[in-house]
């Protein structure tokens, strides 16, 4: 059996948004190698449970959320009351949930898809701010990590929602980030370039997923920033 892991986010919990796969999964279990406590919340209940056996064979824990932003997006709302409640603290975000969308001329967007990709891509996260920002910022070295795209600021054709939601998105971090700047919470944008995940695969079908970066290959520099001291603040 792992021996339970301790390291420089030893009795700090981290909640990590899309975390059944991709990105959010492989910081997962960065941020259980570094010895965070994780609530993991994602769509796949199958994926989740794949994360915490990973995060498990590190001799990390983990404690499972499974519900559908877009269709369950208000049980964010009570999320950091109870993780305080259970836990006692909330040390770290990262938001590495979002949907794609369908690639389609603006014209073309039907109300149920716009309504989806608002609804993940920016109305989770200002759910999120809301509930969470109380717990992080009475942490002594609070962290907030947003994940981002360069789609939000160069448009292309037919990424209309994708991009407009995550421009959007950009705006409200930013504005929280500064509302923050005074108190020990540091919310940070970080844009991980292209990665081989599901959306990335959807978007661009005939890309050579062995050309771009895995998922593993991010996840150690999104952890870093979550860590505390000098070097996250700088980030």
């Amino acid at each position: 059996m792992s021996q339970p892991v301790q390291g420089p986010l030893s009795g700090r919990v981290a909640l990590v948004t899309g975390a059944s796969r991709g990105i959010g999964a492989a910081t997962a279990v960065e941020l259980a190698r570094l010895g965070a406590h994780l609530v993991l919340t994602g769509r796949s209940q199958g994926g989740l449970e794949e994360t915490d056996d990973a995060v498990r064979a590190l001799g990390g824990s983990a404690t499972l959320l499974p519900f559908d932003l877009a269709k369950d997006g208000d049980k964010l709302d009570p999320l950091g009351p109870s993780i305080v409640e259970r836990f006692g603290r909330l040390d770290i975000l990262v938001h590495a949930a979002g949907v794609l969308g369908t690639l389609t001329p603006v014209s073309h967007i039907t109300p149920k898809d716009w309504a989806d990709v608002v609804a993940v891509n920016m109305t989770a996260a200002w759910r999120l701010i809301r509930t969470l920002d109380p717990p992080l910022r009475a942490s002594d070295a609070g962290r907030a990590v947003i994940l981002t795209t360069d789609r939000a600021r160069h448009p292309r054709p037919y990424w209309g929602a994708y991009g407009a939601t995550k421009a959007g998105l950009e705006h409200l971090v930013q504005t929280w980030a500064q509302e923050v700047a005074a108190t020990p919470l540091r919310v940070l944008l970080h844009d991980p370039g292209p990665v081989n995940t599901r959306l990335r695969g959807t978007a661009m079908p005939g890309e050579d997923p062995a050309s771009i970066a895995q998922p593993a290959d991010v996840a150690p520099a999104i952890a870093a920033l979550c860590l505390p001291g000098e070097a996250a603040r700088a980030a």
